[in-house]
């Protein structure tokens, strides 16, 4: 069965509420398409919510209601004074230069995340120190390519080395990588608290 199409661009919306839940559709989200103070509930696969360049989220407030997984369209998306809640994993926000065309349009400034619960979400080239990031058994590396080396050293329970060997390989834009320890611990065969052991011991490490 063909997939509806629900397409929102060229226009500004105001103290909206949205709900992308419908399993069906596809949710078209620009271009140049500007929500603000709007509450957006999302229950959809990232396959069928596509950000097109110069769509803005101003003071907006993301509900995940299931799972976002590898979405990376939020780097076309200008997004300020947002808040996330719920589950995201493999997201890509902030200005990523080279992604692919529109990456120009991507930032990410003042958003909260202490709702949410990230893992393996990376943050591109913005400044962190607006961000507010969610707290344990979330955890966030900061400046990941460079201090992959350190972290690769070190020993860390089951395999989770594995995951931290993946920082060497980070793109030029990655500012910051956030993890769940908790799924890293159930991934890698060890416990949040033996992870946290290792973590107390390493430098630029937010939870």
């Amino acid at each position: 069965m063909l997939a509806t199409k629900a397409v929102l661009k060229n226009r500004e919306i105001k103290n909206e509420r949205l709900e992308l839940t419908d399993k069906g559709s596809l949710y078209f989200l620009g271009p140049e398409l500007t929500l603000s103070h709007c509450t957006v509930v999302l229950k959809v696969s990232a396959r069928s919510l596509l950000i097109r360049e110069g769509t803005r989220f101003i003071d907006c407030t993301f509900e995940v209601k299931k799972e976002l997984k590898n979405h990376q369209d939020w780097v076309f998306a200008s997004l300020k004074g947002c808040r996330f809640k719920g589950r995201l994993s493999g997201c890509e926000f902030g200005r990523w230069p080279d992604y692919s065309e529109g990456w120009e349009h991507g930032s990410i400034d003042a958003c909260d995340f202490s709702e949410a619960h990230l893992d393996g979400c990376r943050f591109h080239g913005c400044d962190m120190s607006t961000l507010q990031l969610p707290l344990w058994p979330c955890f966030t590396i900061l400046d990941p390519l460079r201090r992959g080396p350190e972290l690769v050293a070190r020993q860390w329970p089951g395999d989770v080395g594995i995951a931290m060997k993946g920082h060497l390989r980070e793109p030029p834009s990655t500012v910051a990588v956030t993890w769940s320890a908790s799924v890293l611990a159930k991934e890698g065969g060890t416990t949040p608290e033996a992870i946290k052991a290792v973590l107390d011991q390493c430098e630029g490490i937010v939870y």
